[in-house]
């Protein structure tokens, strides 16, 4: 089965490499089996905004996932630096707390979707509790996820763990951008609030944010094609 226009555009793929050189190999690679690429801080800290520029060329949407956390203005001047590049997601920590957040939403004067990153997939309730957080991972996603939306985030970026309540808590407005989605053969890795790609859009998720079981495959476009169509069963299904 050919998965459609609509599963692809809930596609991510970053691309997670040291160079432009290897980043743009694999967008090539995967080529039109994805909808949106990614620049992370590896690629965005090696390449710069030239690494947006080459990409941009795929005719992809464009995540540039920097997760900025720091004082307002500073992040307010790296959203309107951002959206200059004329990328279309934009991530920023949502525990940069309130005046942090709205900072960075006033900065947007076009149509860049700021997305607030909750509790990274690679925490749990040890490493919440470690840096003074007593909460478990779904009750401080649910605290984050109210304070962002809160303050005019397009969007949140959480696990396939919190959709359900962040669904029933902020309704079907907000963008749910989900990393640690493993098909159920592949290997968690340094993952530990992970999910299938169908179960997470059954649960609500927009945008499936997938990296190593599509950049290690040894047919990259095979795998991503491959979500795509549990994408689409899953959409299918609601």
């Amino acid at each position: 089965m050919t998965p459609s226009p609509r599963a692809i555009e809930r596609l991510c793929l970053p691309l997670d490499a040291p160079d432009l050189e290897q980043a743009v190999a694999l967008a090539e690679r995967v080529g039109d089996a994805v909808g949106v690429l990614k620049i992370g801080l590896e690629l965005f800290v090696s390449e710069g905004p030239r690494a947006v520029e080459r990409i941009k060329r795929f005719g992809r949407k464009i995540f540039l996932d920097l997760k900025l956390h720091d004082i307002p203005e500073t992040v307010a001047g790296a959203v309107r630096s951002a959206e200059r590049l004329g990328v279309d997601y934009l991530t920023v920590h949502a525990a940069g707390a309130e005046p942090m957040l709205r900072a960075a939403r006033a900065a947007v004067s076009g149509s860049l979707q700021l997305l607030g990153v909750t509790v990274l997939t690679s925490l749990d309730d040890a490493d919440l509790r470690a840096v003074g957080v007593s909460c478990e991972p779904q009750q401080q996603v649910l605290r984050l996820g109210s304070l962002a939306t809160n303050a005019g985030l397009s969007g949140l970026v959480c696990s396939t763990q919190e959709l359900e309540s962040l669904r029933a808590e902020l309704g079907g407005e907000p963008i749910l951008v989900v990393p640690g989605i493993r098909p159920a053969s592949a290997a968690v890795g340094d993952q530990k609030r992970v999910g299938t790609p169908g179960r997470a859009i059954a649960l609500g998720a927009d945008l499936l944010v997938v990296g190593r079981p599509i950049r290690d495959a040894r047919d990259p476009r095979a795998a991503a094609l491959a979500i795509a169509e549990e994408i689409d069963e899953a959409l299918l299904l609601q």
